[in-house]
């Protein structure tokens, strides 16, 4: 299913029994993990904060799910093996070694990471991730790093971004990789895809 910004999507409903909450990217992260490294069905998710939830534009929704009531979207996952481990993240993985020098990588289901709004045309719920491939000289990190907020730092000749179902990295040298705020420690190997609609997701 191809769904584009601005559409409408989802269905307001009663937020399921079983329903977990959680605060932030690396909470719904460990909820689908323990699931899917114990082969369970992952359990419906309430976002109440994250990146994913910026994306999705929650502001102050607490209220509303915890009384029972939200809005149902389906939700599509990442997955990825990195050096051969098998890992998934909600909103981004991200493999860098500094911000200011060397290549950088984020494989982006959500736009947002942190305040910066690095992947502007990522939509959770379209069967695509957007990866971005970037190593600019530090006069453009700098200007870049001024646009990060709004998203404007992209189209940019030295960001390579392409939106993608899978995709094989072959990094330079061992990098940090961080899922939705979790850092898995160093790889170097990465191996990229998208399970679409794969997450109940509550807002």
């Amino acid at each position: 299913m191809s769904i584009r910004k601005g559409t409408d999507w989802g269905r307001p409903g009663a937020v399921p029994d079983g329903a977990i909450f959680v605060n932030n990217d690396a909470e719904a992260n460990e909820a689908v993990s323990v699931s899917r490294r114990a082969r369970r069905p992952v359990p419906p998710l309430c976002l109440l904060g994250g990146d994913l939830a910026r994306t999705l534009g929650v502001a102050d929704n607490e209220g509303s799910l915890r009384a029972g009531e939200g809005t149902h979207l389906k939700i599509d996952l990442g997955m990825a093996l990195v050096d051969g481990r098998l890992v998934w993240f909600v909103s981004h993985l991200l493999a860098r070694r500094w911000w200011w020098r060397g290549p950088i990588v984020v494989a982006a289901n959500a736009a947002f990471i942190g305040d910066y709004n690095v992947a502007p045309k990522a939509h959770p719920g379209d069967g695509r991730l957007d990866l971005i491939e970037a190593d600019p000289s530090f006069s453009e990190r700098l200007k870049a790093r001024s646009r990060l907020r709004s998203g404007t730092h992209v189209p940019h000749p030295q960001i390579k971004v392409r939106r993608c179902r899978a995709a094989q990295l072959e990094l330079t040298r061992p990098t940090p990789v961080v899922l939705d705020g979790i850092s898995i420690g160093n790889a170097q190997t990465l191996s990229i895809r998208v399970e679409p609609e794969a997450l109940d997701i509550w807002i």
